[in-house]
């Protein structure tokens, strides 16, 4: 065997040896135990009110502008409500997005078309369909539930300069856009910092980026800078928060379906 092929097969050999064992070190055990670390430190918020920017870029790099609320309210022993309203421009001002998470059923998720004035569902089987053109899909809206997912704690890294916990969450709903997603979470605060989400095919499709962190409550994290790359068509999705109020008094009612025809 020449040099060359010889040095092939070690290398070929030393991939398969590195798949292996990082197969290998993948406990789920743990990876459930870091989920629930995260879910359990991020309870208790009630309500929010978020004023945000989205920026939509395509891949020649021509974007534009959306202005929008979105409000949040904590259900317990369920997902969490929330409802989107855009602001600006005008040919979307009025649109309005709600959501239902559930923790085992598939969320209930509806859109409110001003034009035509009705409100449109999103079935299950089109939530990895793109939210008002942008890079996040209507699965992407959903709130943190661990029975979404199973996980594997996967390994430890060093990420934009925090040391952080890789695991890998695959969606048990089967009308997930995802076949798994990696997730960097910090090992203080068990934020994610960084997700990479991988297609029905296995392949990387997108990224998301969460920067700006602020503290609130004294307890709750939340990123006030979002971005997703889509890597497969070069197009992209900024969200920034320009403010954020917890526990402002929402109530459940706030989040009917009914609402979605009268929101201001």
């Amino acid at each position: 065997m020449n040099t060359v092929t010889n040095t092939a097969v070690k290398t070929i050999a030393l991939s398969v040896l590195l798949a292996l064992s990082s197969q290998a070190f993948a406990t789920p055990e743990r990876g459930l135990e870091i989920a629930k670390e995260r879910k359990n430190r991020d309870q208790g918020w009630k309500d929010s009110v978020a004023t945000m920017e989205m920026v939509l870029k395509n891949a020649q790099g021509e974007s534009s502008t959306r202005a929008m609320r979105l409000k949040s309210f904590e259900v317990a022993d369920d997902g969490d409500k929330g409802l989107t309203i855009f602001d600006q421009p005008r040919d979307v001002k009025g649109t309005a997005f709600l959501n239902h998470s559930h923790t085992v059923d598939a969320d209930d998720q509806w859109l409110y078309l001003p034009a035509l004035k009705r409100v449109k569902r999103i079935s299950s089987r089109n939530k990895s369909g793109p939210f008002m053109g942008s890079e996040f899909a209507y699965e992407d809206l959903s709130s943190f539930e661990l029975e979404k997912y199973t996980f594997n704690y996967l390994n430890d890294e060093d990420i934009g300069g925090l040391s952080a916990y890789l695991l890998e969450q695959v969606p048990t709903d089967k009308n997930s856009g995802y076949t798994k997603q990696l997730v960097w979470l910090d090992k203080e605060h068990y934020r994610p910092i960084k997700v990479e989400f991988y297609d029905r095919k296995g392949a990387l499709l997108k990224t998301l980026q969460f920067n700006d962190y602020k503290q609130y409550l004294n307890q709750y994290w939340r990123a006030h800078t979002m971005a997703m790359v889509n890597h497969q068509t070069g197009k992209s999705t900024l969200l920034t928060t320009s403010d954020l109020a917890f526990q402002t008094g929402l109530k459940e009612k706030d989040f009917e379906k009914n609402v979605l025809k009268r929101v201001k």
